[in-house]
């Protein structure tokens, strides 16, 4: 799986919800976390975090409509609070928004890292649920559940561990609740849904 050529490229229009909160420092640069709300056309919304380095105050205002380009990464959250895996987006370019339309386009390579997991709703529609290593260039790897739907689910249930998989997908997030010390908690989860497989880039083939 190390030899597996990474690509991770994202596009997110929204709307920014409150202003950048410090989140961690490294190699000298301070990251800051922004919570950015992406309509779909459904009517429904994610609400995706943002890492984004030394922010420029006048755009990051909330109410703010942004169109950002980064990339999609992922963290073991060991404090206990919350979900385990924390799923972002580095922020690596910003432009005011020019309409209000939310848009979530992610392109993504990598590797399987776990078996795929298949199953169906209750009304019979296939879903497979997968786990994608994600190669950055300097050695380590993001790791990015992911969920496909009919025909691709059924598609991505035939594959295997080290299978390299290519995809058009968008960053969504979903609601849930679990009982914690006996008291109903509700928590977010985010994941990558998977609208399309892609042939392997050149690199790859």
């Amino acid at each position: 799986m190390s030899q597996v050529k990474g690509e991770n490229q994202g596009m997110l229009r929204g709307e920014v919800l409150a202003v950048p909160k410090l989140s961690h420092h490294n190699h000298g640069v301070d990251y800051y976390l922004v919570p950015f709300r992406v309509p779909r056309l459904s009517g429904a919304e994610d609400v995706v975090n943002l890492v984004v380095s030394q922010p420029q105050a006048q755009l990051w205002q909330p109410g703010n409509w942004l169109e950002v380009g980064g990339e999609v990464r992922s963290y073991n959250n060991r404090s206990g609070q919350g979900s385990r895996l924390v799923i972002t987006m580095l922020v690596r370019e910003v432009l005011q928004a020019h309409c209000r339309e939310g848009e979530n386009h992610l392109l993504l390579a990598g590797a399987l890292c776990k078996p795929p997991v298949a199953r169906r709703t209750p009304l019979g529609r296939e879903i497979c649920d997968l786990l994608l290593a994600v190669n950055r260039p300097y050695g380590r790897a993001d790791y990015l559940p992911c969920i496909a739907w009919g025909s691709v689910a059924n598609r991505c249930a035939q594959m295997e561990v080290g299978d390299r998989l290519r995809l058009e997908g968008r960053l969504q997030s979903r609601q849930y609740h679990k009982m914690v010390e006996g008291e109903r908690q509700t928590r977010t989860a985010y994941e990558i849904s998977i609208m399309n497989l892609l042939p392997q880039s050149e690199e790859e083939s």
